[in-house]
Parts: structure tokens; C-alpha cells; sequence
């Protein structure tokens, strides 16, 4: 057991210390310019990190698993509310592209990173194959390949920690890749400009709080905002898991098959998708709808807090630095491939970053940046092509740990 000054079953505590830390990061950013400069985002998850590794909590909790499983559904369709539904499709596009590169990508870091150290980590054909399914994709294919693969507990859990922790240092670099001179002046920004110009004139203001101007809201807009909210999540994945039990998947039926399993019967892309329905078909009772926004930003802010809090340092140190090595090549590659193929096919740095963030985190992860950094136009796209990721990332993995297999 985890010894620890919090207990992993002290849920009320855990539950406050992510609600209040959440809330503290809002206010650093929105009060003072140094929290604004590297976002809330940020703020939120150094300090998940730093109770995490002093010993206050527990690395792994129920809580934490209770914010990925509903307030991750509950906070998508909420801060898809006000997108502009043209807009959407039209962004999908573009971003499909630069997704698919910064796949590419990954297979390349795996490549590279397999052939430098298969002769230092045990089953490393095995890792291989679920972090590229995982980094193309997201957990759910990281779990998928470990069972195929049927790879050792031990290296699993290993595996876990050096991908928590990659995870949250390449989250904290993408973040703060738009604030650096050097790509500003090399890349297109519009979405970085937008933001920043509607904090103009606002004298005393970070740039955050100007962003987040106070709007009226009242007690039937914060009911039909979740109310509705959690209506498309219930009927979503209901609808989602109906269609999965339905389809048949697996190696014994066709990859068309498969691909139609992926499509419908995985639950975040059918509650986007049906988000974006009735989006269209009632556009004047979403336009009615105030705070929806906020309320959905403030759930992602409690997302920042978890996604910290798994990234043991003293664990990767202790049980398998080199695994630390082998996703860190990875995920400088993809994001290498990523900007120069963005550059050369003259994608904005956003778009960019979000698609190498759907790559490597999942499209929670790269919606949580887009919604962070005000780049709302970019909220329901990344999901949309992020999701995606899903039901290719295990054919490439499984594909690649074949190969690998060949030379351990």
C-alpha cells in the first residue's frame, strides 16, 4: 500500500483538495501575470505533481478514476454548447491531415526508440506495440494492446508510470510552446491572436480574466446547461454501448467491420457526435444557454488536477528510468515530424500542437488545451479527430509489435 499522508480512500478530502487546488489555479491565473503567463493549465498540474511526489496523496485513487469516468463526458458536450457547428466540420478537415503526420510521427519515435534500446528493456517489442497504440490513439488502446500482447504486469505498471509522467512534462512544454518567441515568429498564431487581442484596452486585467469577462447567468440556465448535458452523456453511451454489443469486433471478423465497431460503438466519439446533432437541429436553445462554458471549463480545470497527480518521479526512478528514455524519443519525435510537416504544409502552430497533443495525451487531453487556451475554435474538431486515433491506433500498434517481435 501507498504510504501517504491522505489516504487513496479518504475520498472527501481528495475530492476537496482537487476542487480547492482547481479553484486556486483559476484565481493565480485570473489575479496575478507570472500564473497567467503559463496558464492555469500549468499551475494545476505542477501542483498535482508536487503533492503527488511529497507524499500528501495517494498517486492512484476511485476519485480520480471517478473524474475521468463522468466529469470528462459531462464537461465535452457542456463546452460544445456555443461552437459554431460549420465551423466545426470545416476545421475537421485541416486537422485530420496534421493528425494523421503527427502519427506518423509516432511510429517513427517508436521505430527509433526500439532499435537504440532493445537491448536494454525486456519486452520491448511488447511496449512498443501498446504505446503506439496508446500514442496514436489513447488508454483505452494502451490497455487493448497490453492484453493482446499479453504482457507482464510488472512492465505494465512501469510502462504506466513513465507514460503518466511523459505525459504530464510534454503537456507543460505544449503549453508553453505558444508563449516562445521562436515559434511565434515561425508559425502562423491566429487563434493565439485572437485571444490575446480581446484583452486589449483592458488595463489592469491578465489576460485570462479579460477573456473570462462576467456574463449573467441565472439558476435555469446553470439547470438546462447540466441538465442537458448529462441527457446527451446517459443517452450517448447507452446508445454507444448497445451498437458495440451489436457489432462484432476482433481478429476473427474484417477490418471494415472493426472499423464500423470503432465509429459507433466507441462513446466519446457517438456523444460528440450527437452533440454536434442537436447543435443543428435546436441552434436558438444552445444561443439561450449562458455559462455552460464556464461551467464545463471549471470540470476540465478539476482534469488538469488528475492528470498530474499519477506522474510519480521517485517510481519511474526506482522501477524502469530507461521506459522514461524510451517514450521521451518518442514523443520528440512526433513532435519534430509534427512542425516540420506543419510548417511545410503551412498549418497554424495551434492546430499543430493540438494535433500532436491528441496524438500522444488522447483528445481529452488536446480539447482540455484548446479550452485552456481560449482556442475555442478548435474545441470540437480535436475532439472529433482526436477520437479517431481510437480505432486506427490498434491496427498500427498491433502491426508494429508483430514487426518487433522478429528481433527480440
Amino acid at each position: 500500500m501507498e504510504q501517504t499522508l491522505i489516504k487513496a480512500d479518504d475520498y472527501v478530502t481528495l475530492w476537496g483538495i482537487i476542487v480547492v487546488w482547481a479553484s486556486a489555479s483559476i484565481y493565480l491565473e485570473q489575479r496575478y501575470s507570472w500564473a497567467a503567463k503559463i496558464s492555469g493549465a500549468i499551475v494545476a498540474l505542477i501542483g498535482a505533481i508536487i503533492l503527488s511526489n511529497t507524499g500528501i496523496i495517494p498517486t492512484a485513487s476511485p476519485v480520480y478514476d471517478a473524474v475521468w469516468t463522468f466529469i470528462i463526458p459531462l464537461a465535452i458536450p457542456l463546452l460544445l454548447f456555443h461552437v459554431k457547428i460549420k465551423r466545426i466540420w470545416q476545421e475537421s478537415g485541416r486537422l485530420l491531415i496534421i493528425f494523421l503526420v503527427s502519427s506518423i510521427g509516432t511510429v517513427a519515435g517508436v521505430i527509433i526508440s526500439f532499435f537504440l534500446l532493445k537491448d536494454h528493456i525486456p519486452v520491448l517489442d511488447k511496449l512498443g506495440a501498446m504505446l503506439t497504440a496508446s500514442y496514436i490513439g489513447g488508454g483505452v488502446n494502451f490497455a487493448a494492446m497490453a492484453a493482446k500482447f499479453e504482457t507482464p504486469g510488472e512492465m505494465v505498471s512501469a510502462a504506466v508510470v513513465a507514460d503518466n509522467l511523459m505525459m504530464a512534462i510534454y503537456f507543460v512544454a505544449l503549453m508553453t510552446v505558444p508563449a516562445i518567441g521562436f515559434f511565434r515568429r515561425r508559425f502562423k498564431t491566429p487563434h493565439v491572436d485572437q485571444v490575446e487581442s480581446g484583452s486589449i484596452g483592458e488595463e489592469g486585467k491578465t489576460l485570462a480574466e479579460s477573456f473570462w469577462k462576467r456574463k449573467d447567468i441565472s439558476l435555469k440556465d446553470i439547470a438546462l446547461s447540466v441538465g442537458t448535458a448529462f441527457l446527451l452523456v446517459v443517452v450517448s453511451f447507452k446508445v454507444a454501448e448497445f451498437l458495440d454489443a451489436a457489432i462484432p469486433s476482433g481478429d476473427d471478423v474484417s477490418f471494415f467491420i472493426n472499423l464500423v465497431n470503432g465509429l459507433f460503438g466507441d462513446k466519446y466519439l457517438m456523444l460528440t457526435t450527437l452533440t454536434f446533432l442537436v447543435l443543428a437541429m435546436f441552434p436558438r436553445y444552445f444561443e439561450s444557454i449562458n455559462g455552460s462554458q464556464e461551467i464545463g471549463t471549471f470540470l476540465i480545470y478539476l482534469f488538469f488536477v488528475v492528470i498530474g497527480i499519477p506522474a510519480s518521479i521517485p517510481l519511474i526512478i526506482e522501477n524502469a528510468p530507461l521506459l522514461l528514455v524510451f517514450v521521451f524519443i518518442i514523443v520528440v519525435v512526433n513532435l519534430t515530424v509534427s512542425l516540420t510537416a506543419g510548417k511545410l504544409l503551412k498549418y497554424d502552430l495551434e492546430e499543430i500542437l493540438l494535433a500532436s497533443n491528441a496524438n500522444v495525451g488522447g483528445p481529452t487531453t488536446a480539447a482540455a488545451m484548446a479550452i485552456a487556451k481560449g482556442w475555442k475554435d478548435l474545441i470540437g474538431p480535436i475532439l472529433v479527430v482526436g477520437t479517431l486515433g481510437y480505432i486506427i491506433g490498434n491496427y498500427v500498434g498491433t502491426a508494429l509489435g508483430l514487426w518487433f517481435s522478429g528481433f527480440m
